[in-house]
């Protein structure tokens, strides 16, 4: 076996065997596989795709590659979620210890926003103490003890997907669906848990911009969970605005915990009932209330018992950038759009986000949202803050988000497009 007959094969639009998927997945995790020819199999792939056995054998082979994680010990039945990634999309935050209220374990393991989508790990480090990194058995202690963790993956997990990860970065070949699919399931799977729900993104802040690339994935994803036991289900769920009023770290952070008080935005309160009624229905507790968990304080209790659990305050006062900018409504009628990917990428130019892994993030930067498409506005009212520690910012955060903005008289009928738009099974 030998990589340039495994990229030729490839190249040449023919289906790869089991034997020349684990072998190329083996060697390269061992680097006997250079970088550059694994660079020409993913642009290959990118290319010419994969069939529905080609992704599975891919996908099983990227598990084997690393270790796997045992949760049968726990006395809940464990229920993941994962989300393609958006703007303002907070929602592990409250979901996680509301699902645990509600009986299951949750093992969420989480990652760090990378361009305009924000992360997980990113928005709970802005909470004085809370440390992302644990081991596998400080792991399961907080799984026993509370019932849900929001950690960070360890280095052992699908060892080959974090080398191919970084490389399809660099190479144009992100959008592959074959390797989008197989990247998040392998990493899911091998994680252990018995259930998971996919929470898949569409729209103008989200990866996938259409409905039918989206429903693609989604699909591809749901039968890769089925193929190796987990039960899996998928939600395709609207990104053409950002999730609730914030896009930011520490600001979405106070905003879970409104919604963990009983309050905040309807959308987060909408879209994470949905999911932790997913995530309940396939965990064999289909007779939990989530509502009632969030309305009588359940959900708030395990939060911060989960905080706490890894060493964050939950009491303690969240960083509040130094600097902010008020940008106006132009016009008085309805707001008809608000573009998801250009409030993204304006928080991001504020220091929210980041452009490569390595680079630090500011926890108090981020938009606060004052209205919403449907909302009826008055010219000259507050539209959205943008926060940060460097003014210097403002400028390039407001050229984000020209254009992304649009009005209508104020007697227009203007419907809002559903949170949740299918669901995959």
């Amino acid at each position: 076996m030998d990589a340039i007959s495994v990229i030729r094969a490839k190249r040449d639009g023919t289906r790869l065997t089991d034997a020349q998927i684990d072998w190329i997945i083996d060697a390269y995790t061992r680097g006997e596989v250079a970088d550059e020819q694994m660079s020409a199999l993913a642009m290959a792939i990118f290319l010419n795709g994969m069939d529905r056995s080609e992704i599975a054998r891919w996908t099983a082979a990227m598990i084997a590659s690393g270790e796997r994680m045992d949760f049968s010990s726990l006395p809940r039945p464990t229920a993941d979620k994962h989300s393609t990634g958006g703007v303002g999309d907070k929602i592990t935050l409250p979901l996680a210890p509301l699902v645990a209220a509600c009986g299951a374990a949750v093992p969420q393991l989480s990652g760090r926003g990378l361009g305009h989508t924000g992360g997980t790990l990113d928005k709970l480090e802005s909470i004085p103490g809370w440390r992302a990194q644990l081991s596998g058995d400080d792991m399961l202690a907080v799984l026993r003890d509370v019932g849900s963790v929001i950690c960070a993956a360890g280095e052992g997990l699908a060892r080959a997907d974090k080398k191919l990860y970084a490389l399809r970065d660099v190479t144009g070949t992100v959008e592959s669906i074959p390797l989008i699919a197989s990247s998040i399931m392998s990493k899911k799977i091998a994680e252990g848990t018995g259930s998971l729900v996919l929470d898949v993104k569409v729209g103008s802040g989200a990866f996938m911009k259409d409905i039918g690339s989206a429903r693609e994935l989604a699909t591809t994803m749901v039968g890769l969970g089925h193929d190796h036991g987990v039960r899996t289900t998928a939600l395709l769920t609207d990104m053409s605005t950002p999730l609730g009023l914030t896009a930011g770290n520490a600001l979405e952070v106070r905003e879970s915990v409104e919604v963990l008080a009983g309050g905040g935005p309807a959308d987060v309160v909408e879209l994470t009932l949905a999911l932790a009624r997913e995530m309940l229905d396939a965990a064999g507790l289909k007779d939990a209330d989530p509502a009632g968990a969030l309305a009588d304080g359940t959900a708030m209790d395990h939060w911060r018992r989960m905080i706490a659990a890894q060493g964050g305050d939950p009491d303690a006062p969240l960083p509040v950038a130094r600097e902010h900018h008020v940008l106006h409504a132009e016009s008085t009628g309805v707001l008809t759009r608000l573009d998801a990917y250009a409030v993204g990428l304006a928080a991001w130019r504020l220091g929210a986000g980041r452009a490569r892994k390595e680079d630090p993030v500011q926890a108090g930067a981020g938009i606060e949202l004052h209205a919403k498409p449907g909302d009826h506005i008055t010219a000259g009212q507050p539209l959205l803050t943008l926060h940060t520690a460097t003014p210097s910012a403002f400028p390039y955060a407001l050229e984000a988000l020209s254009g992304a903005i649009d009005y209508a008289p104020a007697n227009t009928e203007f419907t809002t497009d559903p949170i949740v738009l299918e669901r995959i099974a």
